[in-house]
């Protein structure tokens, strides 16, 4: 079984940042969170937060910004609109016209799966390109299921074991940062699971590293065996 981190490891950046990013196009005022975004980010990248940190800062911040998606008419237009999806996807009108008549009866949060799906239409390239998806691959992310859950979907991997949000209330129910992604690893996969690879480009994943019989460190598309 192989196991890989998501973001600078197979994704060429942080996806879930240019999910951010790229969700301000269509409403400016998701800028209001750049800050908190920013200063949790650089902590998750320079491993300077605590779990307890990320947990309390992280779901904070997150619910915030999904309320603002959720409750951004701009942002929920992109659902009704599948001339966005077509624009990168190259979808024929004979698909518009069934997906059109699906994102018409999606909810509010339609229009974050939507915006998820418009994202991905433009950045499925920033894959890396020695990156080759098998079926029983695992994608071990901090990222949010919602998102990362997408591009799993597009490569063709069925395992995605990522942070997740109860789409009712918007609370992060679960962050898989840190201890908590062996912790998770093995709830969802069994104690006995036996990972033969493990890919991350954070040192701060060592501990996946260890539990594994090969480990990667990632740099770009550099790969080379520290285990």
């Amino acid at each position: 079984m192989r196991v890989f981190d998501f973001d600078g490891t197979i994704y060429d950046g942080e996806s879930l940042f240019d999910l951010y990013l790229f969700s301000a196009r269509y409403d400016p005022k998701v800028f209001r969170h750049i800050a908190p975004v920013l200063r949790y980010a650089i902590k998750y990248k320079l491993g300077r937060a605590t779990l307890e940190q990320m947990e309390r800062g992280v779901g904070k911040v997150a619910k915030g910004y999904l309320k603002d998606l959720a409750g951004s008419r701009r942002i929920d237009g992109i659902r009704m609109n599948p001339l966005l999806h077509a624009e990168n996807a190259g979808l024929g009108d004979d698909v518009l016209a069934s997906d059109a008549s699906t994102l018409e009866r999606e909810s509010l949060t339609g229009g974050l799966r939507s915006l998820v799906s418009a994202f991905w239409d433009r950045n499925m390239h920033r894959i890396k390109p020695w990156y080759e998806p098998r079926p029983d691959d695992v994608i071990l992310t901090a990222s949010f299921d919602v998102t990362v859950g997408e591009a799993c979907r597009r490569l063709g991997v069925g395992r995605l074991i990522a942070s997740t949000i109860n789409p009712a209330t918007l609370e992060v129910t679960y962050l898989n940062f840190n201890t908590n992604k062996p912790k998770r690893l093995r709830e969802v996969l069994g104690e006995d699971a036996v990972i033969d690879e493990f890919y991350t480009d954070s040192k701060f994943d060592q501990p996946m590293i260890d539990m594994a019989r090969k480990g990667f460190m990632v740099k770009g598309n550099l790969i080379t065996r520290v285990k």
